[in-house]
């Protein structure tokens, strides 16, 4: 695949994201002017949509909330759709900064990976987890890497580039909820590459994270038992 000839597409999931969104998209056109961008407006209750659209944003909205997993399967229906080669989630709260896009997307764009996730644990950062969200990460970092038999360290990351090959498995199979940690799981089993690229993070922009103390406890748990249930079903 060449560079100068890939089809680029930035998926930015939101949800309640009308503080932040504006600039994310922005943010990406500044840094990536020949990228498109399509906002997945998931049922948003605020401003959301309108605010991606006046950025210069394509939106596709959910009639209501269902969650970010079918939220990212609706960017990747349209990756697929409309022949995009490389697909790059970035999260609509500010924290992926738009000129890493670039690094993330390269070893897809050159056929080393089919997908590269963007660890903020192999990069200096101003990122800080709290203690209950560290502690799930490392946890599943642990669990994944010894799946998948390749060392991973951000396994929550939602900044992620994904390749024509896997923008069509996403398109049709995606999980749901929480789907960061589950979906290097599936990919392994389908027989995918995966590897992790260096890169900053910064802390969410505006607004409040929907991530509590409780909730990291309640999704760590959710996300090791769908793992495992992962591995002893059949994978489609």
């Amino acid at each position: 695949m060449k560079k100068d000839k890939a089809k680029l597409l930035v998926i930015i999931p939101a949800f309640n994201e009308e503080a932040n969104v504006g600039a994310v998209v922005r943010d990406v056109k500044r840094n990536l002017p020949d990228a498109d961008i399509v906002v997945i407006d998931d049922g948003s209750a605020d401003a959301t949509s309108v605010v991606a659209g006046k950025a210069g944003a394509r939106v596709l909205r959910h009639p209501y909330n269902i969650g970010i997993g079918a939220t990212m399967q609706t960017g990747y229906r349209y990756a697929r759709v409309k022949g995009y080669d490389v697909a790059v989630q970035v999260d609509a709260d500010g924290q992926h900064p738009a000129e890493e896009i670039a690094r993330l997307a390269e070893p897809v764009l050159a056929g080393r990976a089919d997908m590269a996730v963007g660890s903020r644990f192999l990069a200096e950062g101003d990122y800080k987890a709290s203690l209950a969200r560290s502690a799930g990460m490392a946890i599943f970092s642990r669990v994944v890497s010894a799946i998948i038999k390749v060392r991973m360290t951000d396994t929550t990351s939602g900044f992620r580039a994904a390749g024509r090959r896997c923008i069509e498995y996403f398109s049709y199979n995606y999980p749901d909820d929480y789907p960061e940690v589950e979906a290097l799981v599936l990919l392994h089993r389908k027989g995918f590459s995966i590897m992790e690229v260096p890169v900053k993070m910064r802390p969410r922009a505006g607004g409040q994270s929907s991530i509590t103390p409780a909730r990291s406890v309640y999704y760590m748990v959710k996300v090791l038992l769908a793992i495992f249930v992962d591995l002893l079903k059949k994978v489609r």
